[in-house]
């Protein structure tokens, strides 16, 4: 059973000063109960208008995500640890990493020349509907709950081994240049920053054409950089969807081992493959940061109130072309003040709990606490989207060239956008996306509060330390569920 450890000597005041530090938590959460005042009306691109009183689902999260921390604060960290470590042995599976990313190779380039002589309707060409959807919303969402499949799906490692075997290349994949240690992530960081920007901010991110050309000349720069700098060292460092997954991975609830040509798996409970994580460099930490900036600034960029901070009229948008130097600063904006405000958080933790740990080594150990929130929002800004796009998707995937094809026998499905309307629909949908929310920001609180554990190894030192991200995690709880609930247009 679980029980409370007492702190006796020195570490009274310690136990005293989280005592406080818990009323303060509550005090926010109070206040943040009292002043949220009801949303009656929600319109947007969502479909529907809620008619729900919003401001009781945000304050009840902003007091959930507060209690996981009291509750946190007393719960002995080495039992939670131990839970935490617990691993279910599911088996052993071949190993099919080579020809199954042929396949998705293959898959691939299927889908670029869909992108060139395939229907010009992004909603009726496969290639807008698999990247903007099936891979950035559906397999970003399918990482973070079962683990990283990404690395059989790659659409570069089959390619280059087989060219790889054809040119003699070393069998540990380094390429005859080698990219320096000290440059980190800033390539993943620059390219994922390049695709934000063309995802949320280009003009015509969806035109087939224009993506397919887009997807082209990235897979070929990748595989060029992978055939020079090695395909493992450009996948760690360079190829941002591979880091992205890499990362978001650690989440997922299978774990996998490799052993001789077989891959042994293993359940674990989420978060748990960080249990021996190492802190990220400061790139890394700015690349996890961006992944969450860039979903948060696509719902902000859309709402009443950043259209009305620009003198735009919602009700008469221009266009993406007039938006595109606001856009870029604001996105730029929401990424260094997140940025800015997670440092100062770590910040004030460590000088809370007198710290001597490198504030760098702090934030790159925190920061995988991000990943759940990341990964809870990414469901419930992208939910509709998935609901209804990916109707598309199976319709288009059936007749990618648009020659009357129906390859998979769903050419001819109706697709019922109405699974995204009608009160039922935004009943269920809004509470999906509250409860993932709340989940995903309470799991961040577990995951900062045993990764605070590894530094601070006093019970009662972990819980104070974590204190300012915990508000900071209150924060964005409440803002997460405003931007789901506020109007907002395009």
């Amino acid at each position: 059973m679980w029980h409370i450890e007492t702190v006796s000597g020195g570490n009274r005041n310690i136990c005293g000063t989280i005592r406080r530090a818990a009323a303060t938590v509550l005090a926010a959460c109070s206040a943040t109960a009292w002043q949220t005042l009801p949303a009656f009306a929600h319109a947007s691109d969502r479909g529907h208008v809620l008619l729900l009183p919003t401001g009781h689902y945000i304050a009840g999260a902003a007091l959930a995500v507060a209690a996981s921390f009291l509750v946190l604060a007393v719960l002995p960290p080495e039992r939670l640890a131990s839970l935490w470590r617990t691993r279910l042995p599911l088996g052993a599976i071949p190993d099919l990493r080579l020809p199954v990313s042929l396949l998705s190779f293959v898959a691939f380039a299927a889908l670029i020349l869909a992108g060139f002589i395939g229907s010009r309707d992004p909603l009726s060409n496969p290639l807008p509907l698999t990247i903007w959807t099936l891979l950035w919303v559906g397999l970003t969402l399918v990482q973070g709950l079962f683990g990283n499949l990404w690395a059989w799906l790659n659409p570069w490692y089959g390619p280059y081994r087989l060219v790889g075997r054809t040119l003699g290349s070393k069998a540990d994949g380094n390429g005859p240049l080698r990219l320096p240690e000290w440059l980190g992530y800033w390539p993943a960081l620059i390219l994922f920053l390049a695709f934000a920007w063309f995802e949320l901010i280009d003009p015509a991110p969806d035109d087939p054409a224009r993506l397919a050309i887009a997807a082209a000349t990235y897979w070929l720069f990748s595989f060029l950089a992978m055939l020079a700098f090695g395909f493992e060292r450009w996948s760690r460092q360079g190829e941002f969807l591979s880091v992205f997954f890499a990362m978001i991975g650690r989440f997922g609830v299978v774990d996998g081992k490799q052993d001789g040509t077989r891959l042994r798996l293993a359940w674990c409970w989420s978060g748990a493959k960080l249990n021996d994580v190492a802190p990220l460099p400061p790139s890394g930490a700015l690349f996890l940061l961006a992944t969450l900036a860039s979903v948060s600034f696509d719902g902000f960029s859309k709402t009443f109130f950043w259209l009305g901070l620009n003198g735009i009229n919602p009700l008469e948008l221009p266009g993406r072309s007039a938006l595109i130097g606001t856009n870029s600063l604001g996105l730029m904006a929401v990424f260094a003040a997140l940025a800015v405000v997670g440092l100062f958080a770590v910040l004030i933790g460590q000088r809370l709990v007198n710290s001597t740990v490198p504030l760098s080594k702090a934030a790159g150990l925190f920061v995988w606490s991000i990943v759940p929130i990341a990964l809870a929002y990414h469901f419930s800004h992208y939910l509709t989207a998935l609901l209804v796009n990916g109707q598309y998707a199976l319709v288009a995937l059936s007749d990618p060239f648009a020659l009357g094809w129906n390859l998979f026998g769903t050419a001819h499905m109706p697709v019922e956008a109405g699974i995204a309307m009608g009160s039922e629909s935004a009943w269920l949908i809004w509470n999906l996306q509250a409860a993932a929310i709340v989940a995903g920001h309470v799991l961040a609180v577990l995951v900062a509060h045993l990764l605070a554990w590894r530094l601070h190894p006093s019970p009662a030192g972990a819980s104070l330390s974590q204190l300012p991200l915990t508000l900071l995690m209150i924060g964005y709880t409440v803002f997460g569920l405003w931007l789901l609930s506020t109007a907002t247009a395009g």
